[in-house]
C-alpha cells in the first residue's frame, strides 16, 4: 500500500472537525487506485502567529508531508513551510496586516472575539488579545517570500471564490496572489470562502490527484 500524507492548516476557528478535512478523509480515496491511500491530517494551532507557526514546523518536521493545503488564514502559515507542493483554499494574503491594524484600536480584541467564534471545543480557541493581533505584523510579508516573485521553487496554486465577502475587506487579495504566484496559478470558483462540497468533488480533489501524481 503506498500510503501519501496532506498536512491540512485550517482556517481562523477551525480545527480537528474542520468540514474540509473532514470532507476530504471520508472522499478523496475514493477517487485513488486500491493500492494507494492519501492520510489528510489536521491539528488545531493557536491563533497566536508566534505560537502557531512553531507548532506546525514541529507537525511538518514529523509528518514529511507529500503535499499541504492552507485555507484562509491557514493559507499564511501554509505558505511559510518549504520544500513542499502547496494548495491553497481561499488564501487570506491581506488578513495578517488587516488584524495588525485594528489591534491599534481600543476594543479591537472584543469586537474579534464577538465577529469570530469556534463552534466547538475541537477548534481553534479564538481569545484574542491586542498583542496576540499585533503578533500578525509582517507575517503577510514573510509568508510570500517562497512565491515565484521573490525566487522561491515550489509549487503553488490557489482556488478563489466568486462571492467570497472577505474580498471586499482587503482580507483575500486576487490580485495580490496573481503578481507574487502568476497567472496561472489560480482558478476561481462560484462560491463563497467556504468552498462548497461541489467544488470541493469537482476542483480540489483533481488538484490534489494531479500534484499527488495520480
Amino acid at each position: 500500500m503506498k500510503e501519501y500524507t496532506v498536512l491540512y492548516i485550517h482556517g481562523m476557528g477551525g480545527g480537528t472537525d474542520s468540514r474540509i478535512p473532514s470532507f476530504l478523509n471520508e472522499h478523496l480515496n475514493e477517487f485513488t487506485p486500491d493500492d494507494v491511500r492519501i492520510n489528510v491530517i489536521v491539528r488545531t494551532y493557536d491563533i497566536d502567529p508566534n505560537l502557531a507557526f512553531p507548532m506546525i514546523c514541529g507537525w511538518f518536521s514529523e509528518l514529511r508531508p507529500d503535499l499541504v493545503i492552507g485555507e484562509s488564514l491557514g493559507s499564511l502559515h501554509a505558505l511559510r513551510l518549504r520544500g513542499v507542493p502547496h494548495i491553497m483554499v481561499s488564501p487570506s494574503l491581506g488578513a495578517a496586516a488587516w488584524m495588525s491594524a485594528i489591534s491599534h484600536f481600543p476594543g479591537s480584541a472584543w469586537i474579534m472575539r464577538k465577529l469570530f467564534q469556534p463552534y466547538s471545543p475541537e477548534r481553534q480557541s479564538l481569545d484574542f488579545t491586542r498583542d496576540i493581533l499585533s503578533h500578525y505584523s509582517g507575517i503577510g510579508r514573510e509568508a510570500l517570500t517562497g512565491s515565484p516573485k521573490e525566487g522561491g521553487k515550489d509549487y503553488f496554486f490557489a482556488f478563489f471564490g466568486t462571492s467570497d465577502h472577505y474580498r471586499r475587506f482587503g482580507v483575500v487579495i486576487l490580485r495580490k496572489w496573481r503578481k507574487y504566484f502568476g497567472d496561472d496559478s489560480y482558478k476561481i470558483y462560484k462560491g463563497t470562502h467556504f468552498m462548497e462540497n461541489e467544488y470541493l468533488y469537482s476542483m480540489l480533489i483533481p488538484k490534489i490527484l494531479e500534484v499527488l501524481g495520480l
